[in-house]
């Protein structure tokens, strides 16, 4: 195991309270994931299989092991785990635990080669204990633990020299960032009957907004005598991206709570001081995940 990162020097903050833990109900990741479940079938199993290929660039991770920090569902577990890996899966959420132990058991995978564990990206005895992995898998989960830097400090940790470290983390932007921190806010003080609603109405908004571009961006490609049907196809392909599905992914959305965000330069510099080289980068369009690959420096 290679020797933890202590006292991690973060990113200075363009204001502290961006990043300040809010004495705010946690999110209920593990309850989405669990309906979630029930909609997964072979087509999405297959979308994020593909989409962890191709995040990677490799064909299979057969003699590698496989780290999945926050395992939610399960699903990228067991995306690695058909790949060939040695997967090792945990969750600080108990129902995300259970999603992932339930997917592994139902779809008849052993334990032999899928291990899943109850612990925190922010606990150092358990970061430590798990040894280290060819592949450190974490997708969107260390903004949500309240203290986002400390959790990847634990996670790179958690690399072997030369393994790889996978990260997606919410783009930075600014005011906008602000306000949808007042979005999850309102959501988590709202009664839960009424929670919903405000789903709705953030889904309606967004999909309003999307279809104007899209419909624009038709005609603009019309009249310049180019295929109109191009917007179109690209949206229906976005929707279809990592397996996921599109309400629950809203849902985690608006509730997600604790809620952190960084500029890609802010990771990027990071991990680099930390002996960390990015191999691969995805920004965001808007309110996503910028997406990283980074490869750990095997001095």
């Amino acid at each position: 195991m290679s020797s933890p990162i202590n006292s991690p020097a973060r990113p200075a903050d363009n204001d502290p309270a961006d990043n300040e833990p809010a004495a705010t109900e946690a999110f209920a990741f593990g309850k989405n994931w669990e309906r979630f479940l029930s909609q997964l079938d072979d087509r999405r199993i297959e979308s994020a299989i593909d989409s962890l290929t191709e995040l990677l660039s490799i064909d299979d991770l057969r003699e590698r092991s496989f780290l999945d920090a926050g395992s939610g569902s399960g699903l990228f577990s067991l995306a690695a785990r058909r790949l060939g890996a040695q997967v090792t899966s945990f969750d600080v959420d108990s129902d995300s635990v259970a999603c992932t132990r339930s997917l592994q058991s139902h779809l008849g995978e052993t334990t032999d080669g899928w291990q899943i564990h109850s612990g925190s990206l922010l606990d150092d005895h358990f970061m430590s204990e798990l040894g280290d992995f060819d592949v450190v898998y974490c997708w969107g989960v260390a903004h949500h633990t309240g203290d986002m830097w400390t959790a990847i400090a634990n996670l790179a940790s958690c690399v072997k020299p030369g393994g790889l470290l996978v990260l997606a983390i919410y783009n930075d932007q600014l005011y906008i960032s602000r306000g949808w921190r007042g979005v999850k806010r309102a959501y988590q003080r709202l009664p839960r009957c009424l929670r919903p609603m405000l789903v709705l109405a953030v889904a309606a908004f967004g999909f309003g907004k999307r279809l104007a571009i899209t419909l624009a961006a038709s005609l603009l490609r019309l009249v310049s005598l180019r295929n109109p049907l191009v917007p179109i196809v690209n949206w229906i392909r976005e929707s279809k991206r990592r397996g996921m599905h599109d309400w629950y992914d809203l849902v985690d959305w608006v509730g997600g709570w604790p809620f952190e965000v960084a500029r890609p330069e802010e990771v990027f510099r990071y991990l680099r001081d930390r002996g960390f080289r990015l191999e691969e980068l995805t920004t965001a369009d808007g309110n996503g995940c910028n997406e990283f690959v980074f490869v750990r420096s095997s001095r």
